[in-house]
């Protein structure tokens, strides 16, 4: 399921026009009519885009900044006079119409698009503060390629001066405090609509804004990006004057939450109908180190003829970029390959994990002609925490109703296995829940289970004991050797049977031509004597053995195995290796308990 490319322009379209509604609070740089220079003609096979910027009437009412320095402003020279526009105080400030043509040529193909902004208001100004900044409405012109038509855009408190302290263009009294931008900002949503595509977007809200100014100007910034062109290897001292931009730039925002509230389009991909959907997205705050989480709910992709793809929700979870950020902040002025080698772990972040829900797809199978992967899940979730020298030390994941359907004939034997015993879909499920405690040194298994729907689950859990720090150790050999020294100090085998062992005997049975309620105690008692002639002068052998025979004979639907290391330290890797020879070595080292129900 693939969009054509022209589906792909238009959503571009779409998406670079949003943008520049998004950005126009914050960029004062509009010109009169002014043009874009051209690329020099040795560079003839790149992109060659144009920008005229028409501004036919500014209104400025008790404003304490001349007539010819707004004009200025809004011609592009912003940093030329950012120190009036940091002090700038009117009534108010209104340009009726401001009209972006753009033309961009791509291999001898032109582009043009026509965006148009209405009633751009800034009021009740007072040294570099506007009370509240405003858009009636803009539409967009692409000709061919489409139109579109969106509502207003307003925020109120919007702080020039410290947009332009922010990047460097001004110079704080603070320079160090985090400063409101703006508040409140709203935007109504619209309409898009070309020969292929028409599309409903939603409203967008963000509470607040909040920055500091950037250690580094924007300027500086731009330039130091600009003089890597060219180069195939930056030097050291480069490299580290970015990665210190990067981290300074990770603690200079803080914001509340953003919401979107989606968008709807159909039209035709390849002549056939198609639509996608998003119902709505939020974006969690802010806050200096902290990257925020983002959750997507509704999305809704179909193609007729092809296939559909359904998401009711997807969560990527909040990051921590405190840990890289403090080893930027320790590095030296010139980070070479070696550095990086060494702090490769201290510069994973701190991910908190991902969910998503209700999946439906329904597609052709790209590996099988004619075959189509049908499947759905209705729950899965990644938890990470506790992270120690950049490894999670604490891990739930969990995953329910993962449906499938089954193919008719398969490569895979165990997929054949199931369909050979008549099943034809599995609904399963699956969790695994273990913790290290940096105090006990060990690593407690809460739960390793599969579960499948009127088949059986399977759950494991224990304790494995000598895990140490040096386990997660920034030293691979030693945490190897940490790793070999891990030893396990008891285990809990809980067993559900829901079906799958009639199913198994049901085929077993029609393959010898018996009856399945014939086999069942023949299989038990085979089973009860296997197990104590293995567990043979254990003193739970008789009790484990008829545990194990009233599971297998359908008597009890439950079975747990529950083995305990009799040494406190647990069973080691030589204990294992000894066993290899004498499985009965391991059984006087062990106390085994098996129940049925």
């Amino acid at each position: 399921m693939v969009f054509s490319t022209n589906v792909g322009r238009r959503l571009g379209l779409l998406a670079t026009a949003c943008l520049l509604s998004v950005a126009l609070p914050a960029t004062a740089a509009w010109a009169q009519k002014t043009k874009t220079k051209e690329a020099p003609a040795a560079e003839a096979a790149a992109p060659v885009s144009s920008i005229i910027v028409e501004i036919p009437e500014i209104a400025a009412v008790d404003s304490n900044v001349d007539d010819d320095t707004l004009r200025a402003i809004f011609t592009g020279a912003v940093a030329e006079n950012a120190d009036a526009l940091a002090g700038l105080t009117a009534t108010s400030i209104t340009i009726p119409t401001i009209t972006l043509e753009t033309s961009t040529t791509i291999d001898g193909e032109a582009h043009s698009s026509t965006v148009t902004f209405n009633d751009l208001v800034l009021s009740d100004v007072t040294d570099g503060n506007a009370a509240t900044v405003a858009l009636t409405g803009w539409s967009v012109d692409a000709g061919d390629d489409g139109s579109g038509d969106f509502g207003q855009i307003s925020a109120a408190n919007f702080n020039i001066a410290g947009m332009l302290g922010l990047y460097g263009l001004v110079q704080g009294d603070a320079p160090a405090e985090m400063q409101t931008i703006y508040t409140d900002v709203s935007f109504a949503g619209g309409t898009f609509e070309a020969p292929d595509l028409s599309c409903t977007i939603g409203g967008m809200t963000v509470g607040e804004l909040k920055a500091r100014p950037l250690n580094t100007s924007f300027a500086e910034t731009v330039s130091l990006i600009q003089s890597l062109e060219g180069q195939d290897d930056p030097s050291p001292e480069t490299i580290g004057t970015l990665l210190r931009i990067y981290g300074d730039f990770f603690t200079a925002f803080e914001s509340s939450p953003a919401t979107f509230d989606g968008f709807d389009c159909s039209g035709e991909d390849e002549g056939r109908p198609m639509s996608f959907s998003i119902a709505g997205m939020t974006m969690g705050g802010m806050s200096p180190g902290i990257y925020p989480s983002i959750s997507m709910d509704g999305l809704d992709i179909a193609v007729d003829g092809d296939g559909t793809i359904k998401l009711g929700n997807m969560t990527i979870k909040e990051m921590d970029l405190s840990g890289p950020l403090a080893a930027i902040a320790a590095a030296p002025a010139a980070i070479d390959e070696a550095w990086f080698m060494a702090n490769a772990r201290a510069l994973i972040p701190a991910f908190e994990g991902f969910s998503f829900s209700d999946i439906v797809v329904d597609i052709p199978d790209p590996e099988a002609d004619g075959e189509r992967i049908a499947a759905s899940i209705g729950n899965f979730d990644l938890t990470l925490g506790a992270y120690f020298n950049g490894i999670p030390t604490d891990v739930l994941t969990t995953a329910s109703h993962i449906v499938v359907d089954l193919p008719e004939a398969t490569e895979d034997a165990q997929l054949q296995q199931l369909i050979n015993l008549g099943i034809t879909s599995v609904d399963a499920g699956f969790t695994v829940d273990a913790s290290w405690s940096e105090a006990e040194d060990t690593i407690t298994i809460d739960e390793l289970s599969m579960t499948g729907a009127d088949l059986a689950t399977v759950a494991l859990s224990g304790t494995l004991s000598n895990a140490s720090e040096a386990l997660f150790s920034l030293d691979e050999n030693q945490s190897l050797a940490a790793a070999m020294g891990l030893a396990i100090r008891s285990l809990k085998l809980d067993i559900d049977d829901a079906g799958l062992s009639d199913i198994i005997l049901a085929s077993v049975a029609a393959d010898q031509g018996a009856d399945p309620a014939t086999l069942r105690p023949v299989y038990a008692g085979l089973a009860e004597g296997s197990i104590i002639g293995v567990l043979a002068g254990a003193a739970e052998a008789q009790k484990v053995g008829a545990a194990i025979s009233a599971f297998i004979s359908g008597k009890a639907k439950h079975l747990t195995i529950d083995m305990t290391s009799k040494d406190a330290q647990g069973l080691d890797m030589l204990d294992f290796m000894a066993a290899e020879d004498d499985p009965t070595a391991l059984i006087g080292k062990v106390t085994i308990e098996a129940t049925a129900k």
